[in-house]
């Protein structure tokens, strides 16, 4: 992939963007393959490929300069803008919607936060895109100095900008270095921005998480799915659910699902996935992992953990690891932290894994791994 930031030195996120796609693959699978070296029972399946260019369904832009100039991109290293709106790995629909939002920027005379300075109101736009090609556009302001002025200029945006499903505005009044605060209020009839994977619908809220590169993630639930209905576990239980994409994929008549997750938000929205699809011997609730565990009287057959990158805690690790489950299928985005718990569970005999590649042109990617007892 070329990108004219990079040649130009205005942007360096994409780490490995001078080197081949196929050699790029090669690298993670071997470095993968390297960090479970001392696993003999585990078997790597090829790596999953992802499309070079134009993946990313989300696009986290910092918006600086001037309310008639601004760019939407990234900071450089003094904390001015840099515009990054024809990104390269930006899925085509987000990156024809920046020149819109540039457009309601000047007219609506918002203010782009300065953050050497701590003064302006417009931090961040964040905008995500479905397989469809419908939008969610956040905008995460400072204070709500010019909340009316985007509530009061919906339907003109709408107009503009059609394909936009849920319009949402976060507040983020602390100066600290995070995307969004706690507070949003959604301004469409819409509340979440329907994505549908394999024929399963599933719904993301304005502050839920979703797998960033939609073609990957799909591969990943089809990955755990046919786990899943080769062990035909008649309980399982998903942590660190989310929206519930594995937890949706792998439910099935008869079979008793329970899916865990701290985000009530993505909890409201997997229980209306769930409703939509007419599943019945599936639940989510919202709670800590390692607590709903530790805490249960009793264990399914099967787990799946989806943690963040510091991987699960040592706690879940050892109640796994000494309770009933026979099966654990675990999707990692850090193999260094899987490696770490998948030696603390030594009652689990890694059989399967396989790199997927969610992040092209850098060096991260995810990790999905099947366990079984030994």
């Amino acid at each position: 992939m070329e990108c004219l930031y990079f040649a130009a030195e205005r942007c360096r996120s994409c780490t490995q963007l001078a080197t081949a796609y196929e050699q790029q693959l090669r690298t993670k699978a071997e470095h993968c393959a390297g960090l479970l070296a001392d696993f003999d029972s585990l078997r790597m399946l090829p790596p999953q490929a992802s499309a070079e260019s134009g993946f990313r369904n989300k696009a986290k832009m910092v918006v600086a300069g001037t309310s008639q100039n601004p760019t939407i991109g990234i900071l450089d290293a003094d904390g001015h803008g840099v515009d990054l709106r024809n990104c390269g790995i930006c899925d085509p629909a987000l990156r024809a919607a920046f020149g819109i939002i540039e457009r309601f920027i000047i007219r609506l005379g918002l203010i782009p936060y300065d953050v050497p300075r701590r003064k302006g109101e417009l931090k961040h736009v964040i905008i995500t895109v479905n397989e469809a090609g419908a939008l969610m556009v956040r905008w995460v302001l400072r204070t709500k100095k010019h909340f009316v002025a985007l509530r009061d200029s919906l339907p003109e945006f709408l107009r503009a900008l059609p394909q936009a499903t849920v319009v949402s505005v976060n507040f983020l009044p602390e100066h600290k270095a995070v995307l969004e605060g706690p507070e949003e209020i959604v301004l469409t009839a819409a509340q979440t921005l329907p994505f549908t994977l394999n024929g399963v619908q599933m719904h993301l809220r304005p502050q839920g998480f979703f797998q960033t590169n939609t073609q990957i993630a799909a591969a990943l639930y089809r990955q755990a799915r046919l786990w899943i209905d080769d062990i035909a576990p008649a309980s399982l239980w998903d942590l660190y659910s989310g929206v519930g994409g594995f937890a949706l994929h792998c439910a099935r008549p008869g079979r008793q699902v329970v899916g865990i997750e701290t985000s009530d938000q993505a909890v409201q929205a997997a229980r209306v996935s769930a409703a939509e699809l007419g599943l019945d011997d599936i639940e989510f609730f919202s709670g800590d992992a390692t607590e709903f565990a530790v805490q249960s009287q009793t264990a399914p057959e099967a787990v799946i953990v989806n943690p963040p990158r510091r991987g699960i805690s040592a706690e879940l690790a050892d109640w796994l690891n000494d309770s009933a489950v026979s099966h654990v299928v675990y999707s990692s985005c850090n193999a260094k932290t899987l490696a770490r718990d998948l030696q603390r569970m030594d009652n689990f005999r890694p059989v399967l894994g396989r790199v997927m590649d969610m992040f092209p042109q850098t060096d991260h990617y995810e990790v999905i791994t099947l366990l079984e007892r030994r």
